[in-house]
């Protein structure tokens, strides 16, 4: 490109580009900095002064052509100096040597994408569970610490320490930047997915936007699911995962009326989903279910299209959902599968079917916390009679909902079941 002149124009222009690239490429970028050498604090840190030179330069310059090529250009020329003044070594000086080398064979065309390496070695199992969906949010999408901290409820000084751990971990323990083989990459694939799910998940949680940490964090997983279809175009439980948020995506909208306050999915309207999004995730599931391996995140979308369906069309489908539920709790059981599978079984066969559904779960440590067990179980109490026991469990709902929305509900609702008892 020809200079655009100096000037706010020129910066602002740089800077949308630079902020573009960074958008799209930064993962991919750090995933080749640091293939050879596995250390991603280092290639983080050389794209940063990548990044930096480039807000220096295109303003004046003009952008080039080709601006992942510059970047990568810059950063490993930064990473050579960086290894060189740290003194780490001769061998990682010449792996970063000749990753140069092979970089400029291709810079006149499209750098490799080796993003996919890159999430499996943030999911790698020598890492601590905790850490790995923080660590790919850092590495892969660049986002910073505070607003990982922010997203993940933790100071911004301990995620940061615990990322440096992290990252410090792949280095020391060599652990690679591949793809599995085939036979390991279900196993593998799940971490990856879960992942992704789990940043999602965090953004879904404030569908206001009211908490800057989370605010982007569903458009950032869904860029990560689309990344990991068009990566494993083959794998049914990628395009399940991807079809999964869409269907929920689609609603996003619809979960908050006018004036703010929650609307839970029986009163929301279909009209107001976003039917495009919804056609997309239907023919990611047929593709899917086309591959024939049946796995947790193509039953959970097949879930959602089946509610979609209901609500659309007006056609109680209790039946197939409680089904879709078993099948799901024999291949991923858990109690917040066993909890939605019992307000579907209310649903079919009344609540005392679901209260008994349940009583196995009564003393699971693991929804001690869980809020939407405790306004489940609210709800299936009240439409059993049983009010005092179901003014107690709104009472815990309450107290554990972090949305003054849904808290706001649940207190209505509450109100609700007070009143009718008098």
């Amino acid at each position: 490109m020809s200079p655009s002149g100096g000037g706010r124009d020129a910066d602002g222009g740089a800077r949308s580009i630079a902020e573009a690239v960074a958008r799209r490429s930064y993962g991919k970028l750090v995933a080749l900095l640091a293939m050879r050498t596995r250390d991603v604090a280092a290639a983080e840190d050389a794209l940063s002064d990548a990044f930096a030179a480039a807000l220096a330069d295109w303003p004046e310059r003009g952008c080039p052509a080709n601006p992942e090529a510059w970047l990568m250009t810059v950063a490993r020329r930064r990473a050579i100096d960086g290894a060189r003044h740290r003194r780490v070594g001769d061998e990682v000086v010449n792996q970063l040597a000749i990753l140069a080398d092979e970089i400029d064979e291709r810079e006149a065309g499209a750098l490799p994408d080796r993003r996919l390496a890159l999430l499996f070695a943030c999911t790698h199992p020598a890492l601590e569970a905790a850490i790995r969906t923080p660590l790919m949010l850092q590495v892969v999408l660049g986002l910073e610490a505070e607003t990982i901290a922010s997203a993940f409820l933790m100071s911004p000084a301990a995620m940061s320490k615990r990322l440096v751990r992290a990252k410090n971990k792949i280095r020391e323990a060599g652990i690679p930047f591949s793809v599995p083989e085939h036979e390991e990459l279900p196993g593998r694939l799940a971490a990856v997915l879960e992942a992704v799910y789990a940043v999602y998940a965090e953004g879904w949680t404030d569908p206001m936007g009211g908490d800057a940490g989370r605010r982007d964090l569903t458009g950032e997983a869904l860029f990560l699911a689309q990344l990991l279809v068009e990566l494993l175009p083959e794998e049914p439980e990628t395009l399940g995962l991807f079809a999964l948020m869409l269907y929920a995506q689609a609603r996003c909208d619809a979960r908050r009326n006018a004036a703010g306050d929650y609307v839970p999915l029986s009163a929301q309207d279909p009209a107001t989903w976003n039917a495009p999004m919804i056609d997309a995730a239907d023919a990611l599931l047929r593709r899917a279910n086309a591959l024939n391996a049946i796995g947790r995140f193509q039953l959970e979308a097949a879930l959602q299209s089946a509610h979609v369906h209901r609500c659309r069309t007006h056609c109680a489908n209790w039946d197939e959902i409680v089904q879709l539920y078993d099948a799901l709790l024999t291949i991923a059981a858990s109690p917040v599968v066993a909890v939605n599978r019992a307000l579907a079984l209310a649903e079919r066969d009344g609540p005392a079917a679901a209260l008994d559904a349940l009583e196995p779960y009564a003393d699971d440590p693991r929804l001690a916390d869980y809020q939407p067990y405790w306004a489940a179980r609210a709800d299936l109490l009240a439409r059993a009679g049983a009010t005092a026991q179901a003014l107690r469990a709104y009472d815990l709902a309450i107290g554990l909902e972090r949305d003054p929305a849904v808290r706001r509900f649940l207190q209505g609702k509450r109100i609700e079941v007070s009143s009718a008892s008098r």
